[in-house]
């Protein structure tokens, strides 16, 4: 029997949701506006990267997402992702709190990838020729879904499969947050709404 699927934002607040390195400042990029959640710079250079991390953490799931990521590339990187099977923990050499782990990469040049953050780096460069060449719209709302099962991870945007990834390692831990990021850089603003999973 298949599972429903259930809501992870409720449209109106971050219940649920936790701002990374609050004390230092990151709550003031963080909102909820017209149902979605948004991370802006708020019209200046983005300088740290920030995160917003799910109170739960999943294992097997397929989550899905409306993303709409928007800024000025001649002000520097305009970049996202969501992290899943990510820990929260104080990483070295940094001092402050980081979120390791997976990331469903944002941006251009890095759509559809994954990254493996504060770990490993980037572990999976998508081909986005398809993806590119549909009616996909850089700066407007796409869907990003995301499978786990095991080991065995799959990416879609849109619909196109971006990312078929099988972890060799098995000391890299299968259950973890989701996290929400926009990275530092240029003017940007990041949005998600209609976030949904499916555990399985």
């Amino acid at each position: 029997m298949a599972q429903e699927a259930v809501s992870l934002f409720d449209g109106e607040t971050l219940n649920g949701w936790k701002v990374l390195n609050e004390t230092h400042g990151h709550d003031k990029y963080w909102s909820v506006k017209d149902g979605a959640i948004q991370c802006s710079s708020g019209g200046e250079k983005m300088k740290p990267t920030t995160f917003l991390y799910s109170d739960k953490q999943y294992e097997d799931f397929i989550f899905t997402c409306k993303f709409r990521l928007t800024g000025d590339h001649g002000t520097g990187l305009v970049n996202s992702g969501i992290q899943y099977r990510s820990s929260v923990e104080v990483a070295k050499p940094h001092k402050h709190w980081c979120v390791i782990g997976y990331q469903a990469d944002i941006g251009r040049g890095w759509w559809g990838g994954i990254y493996d953050e504060h770990r490993r780096g980037n572990i999976y460069k998508a081909d986005a020729k398809e993806l590119l060449s549909s009616k996909f719209q850089e700066q407007g709302w796409n869907t990003y879904r995301i499978e786990c099962r095991g080991d065995y991870h799959k990416l879609y945007i849109n619909g196109i499969l971006t990312a078929d990834y099988v972890e060799e390692d098995s000391e890299i831990p299968s259950k973890g947050h989701f996290a929400l990021q926009l990275h530092g850089g240029g003017v940007c603003e990041i949005q998600f709404k209609d976030i949904k999973i499916v555990e399985l």
